[in-house]
């Protein structure tokens, strides 16, 4: 990755069990129900467990509408969710993953991603875009929980 990448990473304590922390981030044809900035998300691949491997969001990012799709990886599931950028118009790179551990009371959730843009972003703009990408935890603690 180049120097226009910029990472993001967050802890959180789901007071749910981790396979139910784990069935919401993987259902993402309802993520627009909970995740405030995806407003569709369409599965446009599926491995022979039925699982989405390549999934295309429409979500609102930096005041626009934005389009991107991304390719899952299930090698260390349920512990880990993986993904990275096929093809967006406005990032050139994404690598994320979940990471998700039992722990007393719950399952704690590890959230990093690294995004690199297609242009530079001024330092007020990227930190705000940050925090509402970091925000997405908060959402899935939510939607788990309930």
């Amino acid at each position: 990755m180049g120097t226009m990448s910029d990472r993001a990473a967050q802890t959180t304590l789901i007071n749910a069990p981790l396979a139910k922390a784990y069935a919401v981030a993987l259902d993402f044809e309802r993520y627009p129900e909970w995740a405030k900035d995806v407003k569709e998300a369409i599965v446009r691949g599926r491995d022979d467990q039925g699982r989405a491997t390549l999934v295309e969001f429409r979500a609102s990012a930096l005041g626009r509408s934005t389009r991107y799709t991304l390719s899952y990886d299930y090698s260390d599931a349920p512990n880990r969710l993986s993904w990275h950028l096929v093809d967006g118009d406005i990032m050139r790179a994404i690598d994320g993953a979940y990471s998700f551990v039992e722990v007393d009371g719950g399952t704690q959730v590890f959230y990093e991603i690294e995004i690199e843009l297609v242009i530079p972003l001024p330092g007020f703009v990227k930190r705000r875009a940050e925090q509402r990408i970091l925000d997405t935890v908060k959402e899935l603690k939510a939607r788990a929980e309930s």
